[in-house]
Formats: C-alpha cells, sequence, structure tokens
C-alpha cells in the first residue's frame, strides 16, 4: 500500500465521489428549525411587546408568529443535504505520528514545533544533545541564540525555510548548522493555518571546524618551520659571496651551519611526508606479521651510536622466543625509532633507557611497549598535548636537538592505525613513560 503523505491535505476532499441523499422530513424540519432558533426566539420576544403596549393585536401577533414558525421548520421537497460517500480525511493524530516517525529515523538532532514555537516532538538525537529543551517548552526559550530565534520568527511569519549556523562556546566550543523550515499542508495558505508546524534539525559542523582550523595550523607551522631555515641558508649565501669570499675559514664554518640547516629542512619533509603517507592509510589496518622483539632489537641496534654519544645505554628487557603482531613493519619501526629518538635525545642526566615488552594490562590488548627515560621530565599539563604537531614546550632547544615537532605526532597516527593505544607520563625530575598498546 502506499504511504500516507506526512502532511495530510486536511482541507482537500474529493466531492466528486460525494453522492446526494434525500434526508428524511421531520430531520430536514427539525435541522433547519434549529439554525433559525435564535430568530424565532427574538421575533417572539419584540411580538410579546408589543402586544403588551398595544400596539399590535393579539390575534395579529399570534398569526404571524405561527406563519414564521411554519417558514422555519418548512423545506421545500427539491432540497437534498450533500454527505460524503467515504470519510478521506485521516483519523486525528495519524499526522502527529507520522512526522514524529520521520523525525525519529533521523540520525541527527531534529524538533518539530508548533505555530508558537513549542517543542511538540524531539528525536533521540535531540533529547541527547539539547537535554534541556524538552517536549512542551519553547524553543527559543531553550536557546538562547539571536540568529537562531530570529530564523525561527521569519520562519512563523512569512513559511520560507532559514538556515543559520550557531557556534557555542560553553561547555565546549561546537557549530551547529540548523535548518529551520515550514511544514506545510498542501492547498493551505500558511499564515492562514491554525495548525501550522515547523521542523528544526541540526547538522554538527564541530568535527569540519576542528581539521580545517589543524589544517590552517598545520600550514602555518609547517612554512614557519621552513622559512626559518631558508631565511638562514640565504644569509649564508649572501655573507659566502661577499665579505666571507676569499676567508676560507668563515667559508668552512658557514657551509658547516648551512649544512645542517639543510638536514633540518630533510628532516622536517621527509615527516611531513612520513605523516602525510600515514593519513593516507589511516582507515586500512595493516595486515603482515611481525616479530615485534625481533623490531625492538633492531630499533636498539639502529640507535646505539646517538645513544653512546649521549652517554646512556640502552636497556632492553624482551621475551626469550619471538612476539608476533599483526602490523606494517615500517610504520611500526618507525614508531619504536620515534620514541626511543626522544628518550634519547631529551634523557640526559640519567644513564639508562629502558625498552620493554610484556602483556597489556588493558582489557582489548594483547601487548604493551614501554620506553622510559630518566630526564628531567616535563609538567603535567604538557603532557596531553605533547602528540600535537608541531607543539613544543621549548622550541629552541628542540630545534637545537634536531626536533621537528612532529615525531609524536607520527607515533600517535600510526600506533591509531594499528587500532592500539599510547599513554604518556611525566614530571618534573622523574622523567618520561610512553606505554605503546597493541592488540
Amino acid at each position: 500500500m502506499p504511504r500516507e503523505p506526512i502532511l495530510a491535505d486536511l482541507s482537500k476532499q474529493d466531492l466528486s465521489t460525494t453522492k446526494p441523499r434525500p434526508l428524511p422530513w421531520l430531520r430536514v424540519a427539525a435541522d433547519r428549525f434549529l439554525a433559525q432558533a435564535p430568530l424565532v426566539a427574538a421575533v417572539g420576544v419584540v411580538f410579546t411587546v408589543l402586544v403588551v403596549l398595544g400596539h399590535l393585536p393579539l390575534g395579529w401577533a399570534a398569526l404571524s408568529f405561527a406563519a414564521l414558525l411554519i417558514w422555519a421548520a418548512v423545506i421545500p421537497s427539491g432540497v437534498v443535504a450533500v454527505l460524503p460517500a467515504e470519510q478521506k480525511v485521516a483519523p486525528a493524530g495519524s499526522d502527529a505520528d507520522a512526522i514524529a516517525a520521520f523525525a525519529d529515523a533521523l540520525a541527527e538532532p531534529c524538533f518539530v514545533l508548533d505555530r508558537r514555537a513549542v517543542v511538540i516532538h524531539a528525536n533521540g538525537a535531540a533529547a541527547r544533545r539539547f537535554s534541556s529543551v524538552a517536549p512542551g517548552r519553547i524553543i527559543t526559550l531553550a536557546l538562547r541564540n539571536p540568529d537562531f530565534i530570529r530564523s525561527v520568527d521569519l520562519v512563523l511569519r512569512h513559511g520560507t525555510p532559514r538556515t543559520v549556523e550557531l557556534h557555542e562556546t560553553i561547555p565546549s566550543e561546537t557549530w551547529e548548522n540548523v535548518l529551520v523550515a515550514p511544514l506545510r499542508r498542501h492547498g493551505v495558505e500558511w499564515l492562514e493555518d491554525n495548525n501550522r508546524q515547523m521542523i528544526v534539525t541540526f547538522h554538527s559542523l564541530t568535527e569540519l571546524k576542528r581539521v580545517d582550523a589543524l589544517r590552517t595550523d598545520f600550514i602555518a607551522n609547517a612554512s614557519h618551520e621552513l622559512r626559518t631555515p631558508l631565511a638562514s641558508l640565504m644569509g649564508f649565501i649572501d655573507t659566502l659571496l661577499g665579505p666571507a669570499a676569499r676567508d676560507a675559514e668563515a667559508r668552512a664554518k658557514f657551509l658547516g651551519i648551512m649544512r645542517g640547516q639543510a638536514e633540518r629542512m630533510s628532516k622536517l619533509i621527509d615527516d611531513l611526508l612520513s605523516l602525510s603517507r600515514i593519513e593516507m592509510h589511516q582507515h586500512l589496518r595493516p595486515t603482515d606479521s611481525v616479530d615485534l622483539a625481533g623490531l625492538l632489537r633492531e630499533v636498539r641496534d639502529g640507535l646505539q651510536i646517538q645513544a653512546r654519544a649521549a652517554e646512556l645505554e640502552v636497556v632492553l628487557s624482551l621475551p626469550e622466543g619471538p612476539v608476533a603482531v599483526t602490523a606494517d613493519r615500517g610504520q611500526l619501526y618507525e614508531v619504536f625509532e620515534n620514541l626511543l629518538d626522544n628518550a634519547i635525545k631529551y634523557g640526559a642526566g640519567g644513564k639508562t633507557v629502558e625498552v620493554s615488552l610484556g602483556a597489556s594490562d588493558r582489557p582489548g590488548f594483547q601487548h604493551r611497549v614501554t620506553v622510559v627515560d630518566h630526564g628531567p621530565g616535563v609538567e603535567p599539563e604538557h603532557v596531553p598535548r605533547l602528540t600535537e604537531r608541531f607543539y613544543r614546550i621549548d622550541a629552541e632547544a628542540s630545534r637545537k636537538k634536531k626536533g621537528t615537532g612532529l615525531g609524536l605526532a607520527i607515533v600517535k597516527h600510526i600506533v591509531h592505525r594499528h587500532r592500539g593505544e599510547i599513554a604518556i607520563k611525566s614530571k618534573p625530575g622523574e622523567g618520561m613513560r610512553v606505554d605503546v598498546y597493541l592488540a
């Protein structure tokens, strides 16, 4: 069977299917008399007053009133009443039920309002997102946004849809694209419809705005990070072409600095490309089998020179046999290379860096890799932001250690691609501990 429309046309009736049906004479007479009862009563009162005052003989008054009664009750025999042969108007409440069902089917918040902007119905998403806007409340008193209130008022007055963007900062920063639209009934003028209703839907823009802000910050930070060494290179080149052109000692010194700046730019570009590749395949879970214990040994061996230069010993605590995990070997190597490299760079003052592999203490994960350094540590308020792109506690110290500000961001994205988790703990004077949980 075809579905009933969400808004039934209550004013439209198909008279082509109605059949004229004569009514019994007594019923017609009674209906006619009842219809004229106020007039008959008024004339009766007038006749009574005239008779009492002596302006109208009683006989004439009686005859005239009788004639009025006959006129009120007698109907010509050709008059018939038209009744619909079949009731076509949907029963009361069916439209409201259909609209409510439509709203409940939407995944995003949706409210149905009456002509006073009172909430008639709120779907599940609306009840969760806007718990204070319950049915029976006026929505413009609950959502006190001037643009939203103006939109609701304009729709009520003109019956044309309106779209508005809401930006809220309390309790957290959110953006919503709100559509306020009239629910029109066919054949009924909007302003003449005493039962007019509106629908209000919310589409969250928060994630899009957040990603856009991250992209803007990323481009600005990357440009800044590249501009600094480029400016330094150009300055040294100008010096070598000018005053230091014949100074062999200055030339050797400047060329060494220029090489360092070029290496810094090369490392930054490599990290940017690596991050881009990871994000491109973020939704694809790796399928290769990797020996995690053997991988950690390779990472330690590859960074032994840096560890000796920093006068640190990398201590491994690994199971005797292989530990198989499903992973992308190259990316997992990059994760632990970054973590161990950071521990060596910022673990100065300690004598060791410990790397251990064991069973996970978190539900849903089988393995835990822990990297611990005994350096100066960081303040607790910095810890949640350490995996942000280009976030540095001390930018100058990070540049001196040839850090790009992307290492932990890359680690986080790779771990998330492997459906794992990363946890960082640190306190001043206690070093830093990084736990990587893998399934």
